[in-house]
C-alpha cells in the first residue's frame, strides 16, 4: 500500500468567515481570505506541509491531492519545496460536490489500490495512520471522544461536526450518525458525545467504495457526503474494521484555530 488521498477541494466557508477574536498574521489573513485552509502558513511552512509530513512517517510514498481546477496556489507550493518523501499528484474535482463526489474523483488515479483518504484541514497522528495501513482491508481509526477534547484542539462541541460510530463486538463498523448535533427524526437527540466513538472522516479504501460514493443520495446540505457513503457501502455488505484510535489530531477549519494549532506544532519542521 503506497497511495493517500488528500481532501483539499472544499470552498472554506468556515474559513472565510470574519472573526474579530482570531490573532492571524497578515500572511495567514491572506490564507484565510482564499478560503484553502491547507495553505494556511503555520511557523513559515503550509499546514498542508504538516499533513504530508504524517503521511510520509507512515510510511506512504504516493499522496493524490483533491483539488479545485483553479489550484495554482498548490501546484505552485510544492514546486518550490517538492516534497523529498513522496510524490504528489494533483486531482481535479470540476465542482465542489461534497466529499463522497471528491473520492470518485480519485478512481482513475488510485486504480485498484487500496488506499488512506483524509482532510486535508485535519492533522493526524502518524501512529494512527500507521495503524490503519496495517489493517486487512477496509478500516477507519475510531477515536475517543474523551481523549480528542484533552489532547487536540477540539472542543466537545465541535466534535458534534463530525461522525460518531457505533462498532459491534467483532470490532466493525455497525452504524454511523453524521452531524450528530441534529435532532433524530422522532425528534430525541443522540446522547453526549464524550464517551463515544468518533470518525474524523480518516478512511481506509479499496475500489469497493467508489460504487457506494456514485450511489449515495444529496445529503440535506446538499452534498454527497463521504460519511454516508460509507454507510451505504457497510449496508450492502462492505466491513470496515475499527481500529482504536487516540489523538491529537489538530483541526484547522476556522480562523481563530491557527493561533493555537502554531503553539502546538512549534518547534516541530515538516519534512514530507
Amino acid at each position: 500500500m503506497t497511495r493517500a488521498v488528500v481532501l483539499a477541494r472544499g470552498l472554506g466557508t468556515r474559513m472565510r468567515a470574519r472573526d474579530g477574536d482570531a490573532a492571524l498574521t497578515p500572511e495567514q489573513q491572506r490564507a484565510a481570505d482564499t478560503g484553502v485552509k491547507a495553505m494556511m502558513p503555520i511557523n513559515g511552512h503550509a499546514f498542508l506541509a504538516y499533513v504530508i509530513n504524517a503521511i510520509a512517517d507512515a510510511g506512504l510514498t504516493e499522496v493524490g491531492l483533491v483539488v479545485a481546477p483553479d489550484h495554482e496556489l498548490l501546484r505552485g507550493y510544492f514546486a518550490d519545496q517538492p516534497p523529498a518523501r513522496v510524490r504528489v499528484s494533483f486531482v481535479v474535482q470540476p465542482e465542489p460536490r461534497g466529499t463522497a463526489d471528491a473520492v470518485v474523483a480519485v478512481e482513475p488515479w488510485v486504480r485498484d489500490d487500496p488506499f488512506l483518504v483524509m482532510n486535508a484541514d485535519n492533522l493526524y497522528p502518524a501512529a494512527a495512520l500507521r495503524d490503519l495501513i496495517g489493517v486487512d482491508g477496509p478500516a477507519f481509526p475510531a477515536f475517543e471522544a474523551d481523549d480528542l477534547v484533552a489532547t487536540s484542539n477540539i472542543p466537545e462541541e465541535r466534535l458534534r461536526g463530525f461522525a460518531l460510530v457505533e462498532v459491534d463486538q467483532d470490532g466493525y463498523l455497525r452504524s454511523i450518525v453524521e452531524k450528530p448535533h441534529l435532532p433524530l427524526e422522532d425528534g430525541s437527540r443522540l446522547p453526549p458525545v464524550l464517551g463515544s466513538a468518533v470518525s474524523m472522516n480518516c478512511w481506509k479504501f479499496d475500489a469497493r467504495i467508489f460504487q457506494a460514493c456514485r450511489d449515495v443520495p444529496v445529503s440535506a446540505r446538499g452534498e454527497y457526503e463521504l460519511p454516508e457513503a460509507v454507510g451505504l457501502a457497510a449496508a450492502r455488505g462492505m466491513r470496515f474494521r475499527a481500529v482504536p484510535a487516540r489523538g491529537p489530531v489538530l483541526d484547522l477549519s476556522r480562523r481563530a484555530d491557527a493561533a493555537d494549532v502554531a503553539r502546538r506544532l512549534a518547534g516541530i519542521t515538516p519534512w514530507p
